[in-house]
């Protein structure tokens, strides 16, 4: 039975509203897969998410979670981030959200009791309300997904238990994956798959009643773990994720219609298949020397990617210049395309520039000082979140400025100006794509044909070798291109097949030109990680 959830506040209201603006600024695309999966209303529900972004995956989950199946998803944050006078404790608590404190944020001898809140978050579930929680317990800037922790489990067990008498009592975890192609860089882009939630009821789920075997509690967090790990990239290392991005662009390469889902999911079968073949043989497994020869064979293939990818990044060129290698004049024809689009673009957006430029320096000037606080593994995961928040209040600040500037006109410039600096931000991604591709075609020259041709080669040994792995080990079809377009490829970066496609969609908001998921709004391809330990 539907229980009457909780009424949305106007904070939470106004703060999903803000924010789906803000990210849709700060990232090219969010994609969101299977938002109908979601309880609706009324239905108790625990979001599950896995925490590489800070405060940034809450504010994802709000914004992408359709009003009209919750409107009102109740957060969970840490404690150390209430009570202060800065914005970002305002925002945490007029939406609502709930104070958790970790053991870590605390001395030895501090005691650490989260009863009360456990207790109120159960209250929440039993009228139908939807709780989100992180149960990593920390956001962390890794390549794997840190151990789970049990709060879930423990909390399904709880109320069901509180709720034994009503054997049709129903709570559902509806577990969620977020994917950031580089989730702290512009323009970069977002992944949000919602999975089948798992539905609980006292009468089919006897074994999550007190008093409860702790292994029920461990096997349902394992549950947990796994789903949410399937659908992102969760890697044992930065290194084999990069492998495994080099092999889904050889296998699938550039120009294949394909969707971010798509993408990712290509990435993390080739992550698994590399990660168990890297995996230490314990005594007594793989004694077949078949299937050690197989391991030997993809650790050499994951190794020669890698090194293949940093001669790519070394000379400053995408793997689709190898795979189809240009004429000099060709490169030259496409140079001085690639820099007069470049230049016009960048001159039309001098005005907006100038009311981008405050929103920059300020967000620039936060996260370099930021940075300062600590090791990258404890502040790279909040680098976005400072970015959105210095970037909308910076942002404020200069919408309302230039409209107080120009007075007599105020009734035209407070909509032209959000425009003109959106369009801004369209000519400018425009241009520095323009640009990137200028200095890759500039690069080629440089390289020297004798580098170019072993290059090539290298290439072709890497694609039957990754072909050979897709198709006989991994199931994957033969034909790319033809699959992926037939499954989601409307969905791809790239505008259009044709001229008129690509031009009347120019303006549109869901416009993105970008035809590899790995590019930002910079002047390079961002392929490489920063070196921390797991």
């Amino acid at each position: 039975m539907d229980r009457k959830s909780t009424k949305c506040p106007w904070s939470y209201f106004l703060i999903r509203l803000l924010f789906k603006f803000v990210l849709k600024i700060f990232y090219g695309s969010i994609v969101v897969e299977n938002s109908d999966l979601i309880p609706p209303d009324g239905q108790p529900c625990i979001v599950c998410a896995n925490h590489s972004n800070s405060l940034t995956d809450a504010l994802v989950l709000v914004t992408t979670i359709p009003s009209g199946k919750r409107s009102l998803l109740r957060l969970t944050a840490k404690a150390t981030q209430f009570g202060k006078r800065t914005f970002t404790s305002w925002l945490i608590e007029s939406a609502g959200t709930v104070p958790i404190k970790r053991r870590s944020d605390y001395s030895e001898d501090a005691k650490v009791d989260n009863t009360d809140v456990m207790s109120h978050l159960m209250d929440a579930l039993e009228l139908g309300d939807a709780v989100c929680l992180f149960p990593e317990g920390k956001s962390r800037y890794h390549p794997t997904m840190a151990p789970l922790k049990t709060g879930v489990a423990r909390i399904v067990s709880d109320v069901l238990s509180r709720n034994r008498d009503d054997p049709n009592f129903t709570i559902y975890v509806q577990n969620c994956s977020i994917t950031y192609t580089h989730r702290q860089h512009w323009r970069s882009d977002v992944l949000v798959t919602y999975h089948p939630p798992i539905r609980f009821t006292p009468k089919d789920n006897p074994e999550l009643l007190k008093p409860i075997d702790y292994a029920n509690i461990l096997q349902l967090t394992e549950n947990i773990r796994r789903q949410i790990s399937q659908g992102t990239v969760d890697a044992p290392s930065w290194e084999i994720v990069r492998s495994a991005k080099c092999a889904a662009n050889i296998y699938a390469p550039l120009g294949t219609m394909m969707s971010l889902g798509d993408y990712v999911r290509l990435v993390k079968a080739y992550i698994n298949v590399f990660a168990v073949a890297h995996a230490p043989v314990s005594q007594g497994e793989k004694e077949e020397s078949s299937l050690r020869e197989e391991d030997d064979r993809i650790v050499r293939l994951c190794a020669d990617l890698k090194v293949y990818q940093d001669q790519l990044a070394r000379l400053g060129v995408k793997d689709d210049r190898i795979r189809r290698p240009l004429k000099p004049y060709t490169i030259a024809y496409r140079m001085t395309i690639r820099l007069t689009w470049s230049l016009f673009l960048l001159s039309i957006s001098v005005p907006g520039l100038l009311l981008w430029f405050p929103v920059l320096l300020t967000t620039a000037y936060s996260v370099r000082n930021f940075k300062k606080t600590g090791p990258i593994w404890d502040t790279w995961d909040e680098i976005a979140q400072y970015k959105l928040i210095y970037g909308l209040m910076s942002g404020l600040c200069v919408w309302f400025g230039a409209t107080v500037a120009t007075l007599p006109l105020a009734g035209v410039t407070f909509f032209a100006i959000p425009l003109l600096m959106w369009m801004t931000l369209r000519w400018i991604e425009d241009a520095i794509a323009a640009f990137r591709a200028f200095f890759s075609l500039l690069r080629l020259l440089f390289a020297g044909s004798k580098t170019l041709a072993m290059l090539g080669e290298t290439r072709k040994d890497l694609h039957e070798r990754v072909k050979e792995l897709s198709m006989k080990s991994m199931q994957l079809p033969e034909n790319p291109e033809g699959y992926f377009s037939s499954s989601g490829g409307k969905h791809k970066g790239r505008v259009g097949s044709t001229v008129w496609e690509s031009s009347t969609k120019y303006f549109s908001l869901r416009r993105r030109r970008k035809r590899d998921w790995n590019e930002t709004l910079r002047l390079y391809d961002v392929v490489d990680f920063p070196q921390i330990g797991n």
